[in-house]
């Protein structure tokens, strides 16, 4: 591997944990431990697994005035959401938006009563962090973070987390607070990006070591690598960005138009008011030309990112698959893709060209497993 690969702070634990490193996004990551791909993803819908996503950006928003709503209505110009209405404790999913209403990034934005935490992705963190200097830096003092983020998912990842800490049983779906978690003094959400109920927990780089491996500790707890943080993300639905989603793609195609709530839209006390608000506006008025859509391959074979997609066994392309590959906990292929809206109904029949053949695939309905979120 390089030797310009940056390391998280978990690196020499995921080397003594036998991971399989690779450099992803600028950093040497584990793609799997010992116990397999499979296993990992299984073991994460059905008890607890450990992600490093240290990788991931952490850039935290502080207004210069003090007062928490001047930072709310400066992010509203690049977001189509409601940071303004965001609630001391609670998080929300936003879209960070280019001039034309194209998807720069999505993200997460909480609210920690005197700033606001953005966690973005890592491919894009660098640029992120210049986009938000150049548009909020008079209102807002914009701050990297050099913490580490650990994701513990999976069903019995509140008990396990509980252990350390009681309070975090209290904690609904979105919720953040500030706790000491094995000493280190921890940021953490409940959320995260397998569509299972979780936590992501943000700590000082020099104590990520010690609370990853207290955690590990817990017999329910297992290592996880990106291999299957990808494929239960797929299951569960959720957009990569630069795969699923783009710069080429607004939010009403991606079918992310849930975010962008009333207040923002026609109508609303904020209506508009961001990047590419007109073309976004009204494309959640008449509808996109073209939709994200889930995608069941009818053979065994996977069809992976890139492929065409077609009407029919004989016509052009219509679109194409964005994510791609194997669903374990289906135990079967998977997929999502572009179609244009007329063909982006439930049940219907396409084709994708996989080496050459035209592979049957139907239109399904996502996510393709049941997210196991705690709302209540």
């Amino acid at each position: 591997m390089s030797p310009d690969v940056a390391r998280t702070p978990l690196h020499a634990l995921h080397l003594r944990l036998g991971a399989r490193m690779v450099p992803f996004a600028g950093y040497a990551m584990p793609v799997q431990y010992p116990a397999g791909l499979l296993k990992e993803h299984l073991h994460t819908r059905a008890e607890a697994g450990l992600f490093d996503v240290s990788h991931m950006g952490q850039i935290r928003l502080t207004p210069r005035s003090g007062d928490i709503a001047d930072a709310a209505r400066a992010l509203e110009t690049l977001l189509p959401i409601d940071v303004l209405g965001l609630k001391p404790g609670r998080q929300r999913y936003g879209l960070l938006l280019d001039a034309s209403g194209g998807i720069r990034d999505d993200l997460m934005v909480s609210h920690w009563g005197d700033s606001l935490l953005l966690v973005v992705n890592a491919a894009n963190k660098v640029a992120d962090e210049a986009y938000l200097r150049a548009h909020l830096s008079e209102v807002c003092t914009v701050t990297v973070l050099n913490r580490a983020l650990i994701a513990l998912q999976g069903p019995g990842s509140e008990a396990v987390l509980a252990r350390l800490a009681p309070e975090v049983a209290a904690m609904r779906f979105m919720d953040v607070r500030a706790l000491d978690l094995a000493g280190a003094p921890a940021l953490v959400t409940r959320s995260g990006y397998t569509g299972e109920d979780g936590f992501e927990i943000s700590v000082p780089e020099d104590r990520a070591e010690a609370l990853a491996e207290a955690l590990l500790a817990d017999p329910a707890v297992l290592p996880i690598g990106l291999g299957a943080r990808d494929s239960l993300r797929l299951e569960a639905g959720l957009c990569l960005h630069g795969n699923d989603i783009d710069v080429g793609t607004d939010p009403v195609e991606a079918g992310l138009s849930w975010a962008i709530p009333a207040v923002r839209r026609r109508g609303g006390a904020r209506a508009g008011g961001f990047p590419g608000a007109a073309r976004i506006l009204d494309a959640l008025e008449t509808g996109p030309a073209h939709r994200r859509v889930g995608l069941r391959p009818e053979g065994p074979a996977p069809v992976r990112a890139g492929a065409p997609l077609f009407a029919d066994e004989t016509g052009a392309a219509i679109g194409q698959v964005t994510s791609g590959g194997f669903g374990p906990s289906l135990g079967a292929p998977i997929a999502m893709g572009t179609l244009p809206s007329a063909l982006a109904t439930r049940g219907t029949r396409v084709f994708a060209e996989v080496r050459g053949k035209r592979l049957a695939l139907t239109v399904a309905a996502l996510p393709f497993v049941p997210a196991g979120f705690k709302r209540a």
